[in-house]
């Protein structure tokens, strides 16, 4: 198989990345295409792959095309390359609000597509990325994908209703984490704590703890209870969240976002 990358910013380097570490795919089997020529001298020194600033020498030449242009670039480059897709090419795409029958009628013919969500964290071979597709990918295509995409984190196929939802409590969750330890950082500064000791301790936390959610497969409450003892620090730490309103201001934040990602149909 050959993969071919139409934009070759982060998203598309990290997948890149993944790809020729996990040595699913050789270097020289991938193709990357971008307007940006320091772009792709970049991709081409760091990871050994072919580049092209012709979007249609890509299509021709690769089995799966991997659409990693802004949103509001889809449909030019789609029409750009739609004369070129070959029957079995499949289309793998990464922008949200981008439907399945939005694509279908933009490419005006029946094609093999692939909708993705990742996140940034892909770019440390942490990201969680949900997957679904159109009726012409077959079962077997769909994990091939799957195996390419869990090269950068791990991957979960979900109904295409569930995409928006994925916006809000993955796609661009990493910021809401990261205001979370700069906050948790700025508390532990404010008690005397150098501020580059504070976002290792506030950021190893934060990775402990997500890792003890998916090892342990116990509930967060679970987890959380474990952490406070009886008239203990803790508590009243969450005391305090909780009278602040932590909780509802995460979910009306996951609730906006995913409203946003809606609108973008």
């Amino acid at each position: 198989m050959k993969i071919g990358f139409i934009g070759a910013g982060n998203m598309s380097q990290a997948i890149i990345k993944g790809i020729v570490s996990s040595k699913i795919v050789s270097n020289e089997d991938i193709y990357a295409s971008d307007k940006f020529q320091p772009v792709l001298e970049k991709v081409s020194k760091e990871y050994g792959v072919k580049i092209e600033t012709d979007n249609k020498n890509i299509v021709k030449n690769c089995d799966v095309i991997f659409l990693a242009v802004k949103p509001q670039f889809y449909a030019s480059v789609i029409q750009e390359i739609s004369n070129s897709i070959k029957e079995n090419t499949l289309i793998v795409t990464i922008a949200p609000g981008q439907t399945l029958e939005n694509l279908e009628n933009t490419f005006g013919k029946k094609v093999k597509i692939v909708r993705t969500m990742p996140n940034t964290p892909a770019m440390v071979c942490e990201g969680m990325i949900a997957i679904c597709s159109n009726d012409q990918v077959t079962e077997e295509e769909l994990k091939y994908i799957c195996s390419l995409l869990n090269s950068i984190g791990k991957t979960e196929i979900v109904s295409e209703h569930l995409m928006d939802a994925v916006v809000g409590v993955s796609g661009s969750s990493p910021a809401y984490v990261y205001m979370f330890i700069e906050a948790l950082a700025d508390g532990a500064v404010m008690e005397g704590m150098p501020r580059d000791l504070a976002y290792k301790f506030a950021a190893q936390t934060v990775l402990g703890s997500a890792k003890m959610v998916l090892e342990t497969g116990m509930h967060p409450g679970a987890l959380k209870d474990m952490v406070c003892s009886p008239g203990g620090t803790t508590i009243e730490a969450v005391r305090i969240l909780e009278a602040k309103g932590m909780r509802s201001s995460i979910i009306e934040a996951v609730k906006g976002c995913v409203a946003k990602a809606k609108g973008l149909k």
